[in-house]
């Protein structure tokens, strides 16, 4: 693996566009495209720095997306098997974030798929051992259960005392004071979390803060009071155009206000497919990574485009009280099924065989489903660079 220094130097973007039917097209997430220092007590995890160089690794996840089919096979045989591929590459990490798609429902709300969907608590608590630590809500199905969907996922999350959501809060007081902010190695990590929409259903009365939505007033306000208490700013954006595969003028001009705040990081997902990661200058010389869209990290959708997704990594190196960017990449991951619904799990592509895609469901339909397609798709679009292998291990 390349320094950031190395990467920021010979990186390369290569837009790759792909042209998808949109005679075959469902949007809204449907099957087909054929720290204690707040109001709110933070739960952090204070380790010791050691004399010298800290480091801390972060991995992120893009869209779980828990369709109805995955809640029955699940329910029948358990969730936990569905990460058991993915799991060494998420539990060593210091931060493990996940766009979680779906809320955690409860027996009286019920458990649905799209479109309006709610998860079972047994789904939550597989994410939660597949390492898990960082857990976003705040998307655009986050309101698919209305206020019920909302408070159950928060009480859902409250059994882990080592668990953060992201994106969901209980009352106006939460919204305007609950900072995360996670201590470990020395460093002191703080998130922000944000969605375009909620699919046009409207907030409750008088509980517009049950989510956080993308107002850059608001999100102006938000980062000048969190700055000041984290050395290192995550945001994480619900943003983009569903199944495109390059970011629009929008997700630019949103990234570029976050630069111009000294934002260091921010992480993408919505499209359900992969986009681009940039690298944008801020005002004070520092440099900001941008991951358009992490793609989707586990669903029931179909086209082949769908089924390749990414955990984004980055090493951060303190230094002196100076932070850098040490390590930097994407780790391709592939959704599997098999083609009678069985076998549901998330794969790290370099582990995805030849044998597993000829058995995939969306293999009987698309004999282009092959894993020299998803190779290509994801180093046309990062860069051989930028594409990772277990980095905990390798």
């Amino acid at each position: 693996m390349k320094l950031f220094k190395n990467i920021l130097f010979f990186f390369v973007i290569l837009l790759f566009v792909f042209c998808a039917s949109s005679a075959q097209q469902k949007d809204a997430d449907g099957y087909f495209q054929d720290s204690g220092e707040v109001s709110i007590p933070v739960r952090e995890t204070e380790t010791a720095g050691q004399a010298g160089t800290d480091y801390l690794t972060i991995i992120a996840a893009g869209d779980n997306l828990i369709h109805d089919i995955i809640i029955r096979v699940g329910l029948a045989n358990g969730f936990d098997s569905m990460y058991d591929n993915i799991r060494d590459y998420i539990l060593p990490a210091d931060i493990a974030f996940i766009n979680q798609e779906t809320v955690i429902g409860n027996p009286s709300i019920g458990y649905s798929g799209y479109p309006q969907f709610s998860s079972p608590p047994e789904l939550g608590a597989s994410i939660a051992e597949a390492g898990f630590n960082i857990i976003n809500h705040a998307n655009n199905h986050v309101l698919d259960k209305g206020a019920a969907g909302v408070l159950s996922s928060i009480h859902f999350w409250d059994n882990y005392e080592n668990i953060q959501y992201l994106g969901m809060f209980r009352s106006q007081e939460e919204r305007d004071t609950r900072r995360v902010i996670i201590g470990k190695n020395n460093f002191k990590v703080g998130f922000l979390a944000y969605t375009y929409g909620t699919n046009g259903i409207p907030f409750p009365r008088d509980r517009s803060y049950l989510s956080s939505l993308i107002d850059q007033e608001k999100m102006e306000a938000d980062i000048r009071d969190i700055r000041s208490n984290c050395d290192f700013l995550i945001v994480s954006l619900h943003w983009g155009e569903e199944y495109q595969f390059v970011q629009n003028r929008n997700q630019e001009r949103l990234a570029a206000f976050l630069a111009q705040h000294q934002v260091d990081l921010v992480i993408g997902h919505h499209p359900h497919v992969l986009q681009p990661m940039e690298i944008l200058e801020r005002p004070d010389g520092k440099t900001m990574p941008v991951f358009y869209s992490l793609g989707n990290f586990f669903s029931a959708q179909h086209p082949k485009h769908t089924l390749l997704g990414g955990l984004m990594y980055i090493r951060l190196e303190k230094s002196e009280e100076e932070i850098s960017i040490e390590e930097i990449g994407l780790i391709p991951v592939v959704t599997h099924y098999d083609a009678n619904w069985t076998n549901f799990g998330v794969y790290p592509l370099h582990e995805y065989t030849e044998e597993l895609a000829a058995r995939h469901r969306t293999r009987q339909i698309d004999r282009g489903m092959t894993v020299d397609y998803f190779m290509n798709t994801a180093r046309n679009m990062f860069g051989q660079s930028l594409i990772l292998r277990n980095v905990f291990t390798d």
